[in-house]
This record gives C-alpha cells, sequence and structure tokens, in this order.
C-alpha cells in the first residue's frame, strides 16, 4: 500500500514522535538535522523550482509538546506551543489557517504532537479538519498519512524503538511499516533527534 507522508505519534521506552517520507515522484529527498529540529530536503536544490512544498522542517521541540509534521506548518504549531496554546487546539488553528497543499493531488496536511503523557494527530483534506488527543500507550503508536490512511482513527499500530534512531528505522523498514510501499527517508525524536537516509551511511543520532 502507498501511503504518502506518515507521521507518528506513540511511546516506546518513551514517548515519541516520528516522520517518514514515502515518495512515488521525488524519491531524492533527504531528512537532515538543523539547528532548529529536523528537516526534509531535495537533494537536488533544482526541486525546488518545481515543488515548493517538499523543504520543510518535520520535527521541532518545545518544552510544551514535541511537534512532527509533513510540511510549513511545523513551525506554527510550535511557536503556539511555545506561546502555551493546548497541543490540540495549536494543530486545529494552524491546519484550518493553512487548509491542504495547492499540488495537483491536494495533499493534506498532517501533524501530531507528543507530551510526557498524551499524543495529539491533526489533518486537514479538502474535506475536513480533524484533531485527537489520546493516552500513550507503551509500545504503540497512532499514525495518520497523506493518502490511503488519511482519516483518524482509535487504530494502535505495534511500535518497538529504544532510541530515536531506531525509532526513525522502525517507520520505514519494520512492524506494520514495512508493508508501506516506497520509503524514503525518515526522523524522529525520543529525548533526542535522529535521521535516517537508507541510502546513507552515517545516521548516527544527535542532540
Amino acid at each position: 500500500m502507498y501511503v504518502g507522508r506518515i507521521v507518528a505519534v506513540g511511546r516506546a521506552a518513551r514517548p515519541c514522535v516520528a516522520y517518514r517520507v514515502s515518495s512515488r515522484a521525488f524519491p531524492n529527498r533527504v531528512a537532515r538535522l538543523t539547528a532548529e529540529g529536523a528537516a526534509i530536503r531535495p537533494l537536488d536544490p533544482e526541486d525546488l523550482r518545481r515543488n515548493p512544498y517538499i523543504a520543510y522542517h518535520c520535527i521541532r521541540v518545545s518544552a510544551n509538546g514535541v511537534v512532527v509534521s509533513n510540511g510549513a506548518h511545523t513551525d506554527p504549531i510550535w511557536h503556539h506551543l511555545e506561546a502555551g496554546m493546548a497541543p490540540d487546539e495549536a494543530l486545529t488553528v494552524v491546519l484550518e489557517d493553512m487548509g491542504y497543499e495547492r499540488d495537483a493531488l491536494h495533499t493534506p496536511r498532517i501533524a501530531g504532537v507528543v507530551t510526557a503523557d498524551t499524543g495529539y494527530l491533526g489533518i486537514v483534506r479538502p474535506d475536513a479538519v480533524e484533531v485527537a488527543r489520546f493516552p500513550l500507550v507503551e509500545g504503540t503508536c497512532r499514525i495518520i498519512c497523506t493518502y490511503e490512511l488519511n482519516r483518524l482513527t482509535e487504530t494502535a499500530y505495534p511500535f518497538a524503538a529504544r532510541s530515536a534512531l531506531e525509532a526513525a528505522k522502525y517507520v520505514t523498514l519494520d512492524g506494520p511499516f514495512a508493508a508501506l510501499e516506497r520509503p524514503i527517508c525518515a526522523a524522529a525524536w525520543m529525548d533526542g533527534l535522529a535521521v535516517f537516509n537508507p541510502h546513507e551511511i552515517d545516521n548516527e543520532p544527535k542532540g
């Protein structure tokens, strides 16, 4: 099954968020660590001329929660958390304001937040905005994707990792994620940030 981008929020030893890029059209993206968090970047900067949606922060860490998303909405959600807004309210306000991506596929914006004991997921599609909060359950995560699995449900997926790097690898290669097609790169936070680019050797966690 091809589901496009994936946001996962859950708990495996500690609270965690993970983000995976799956792509048919743009397989030349990578996850990179930045001064602000983790970001998705094209290997060829010229790709930005054709698609402005392919470079963005996918994870940012606030003292009030860790944000994960598939686009430019990561930053305003983070700013709202920093200002003290509740995570579900921050997700709702930003998703309603920015709407879905105005590309040929009307790609949904998806996002999540994790705190010490609670997870949040949100999506804006052409037909709706959905936001949910849920308690974190050890060894599980909930996900939202841009295609196919793009409705919020209470389904809990197995989630096994002991570090941010293991979490990034897990959503790329293991468990229920192994059946989801065309993984390109991933990033995760679990008391620190890590990125995983399967075609590269150096994937050590930092932060």
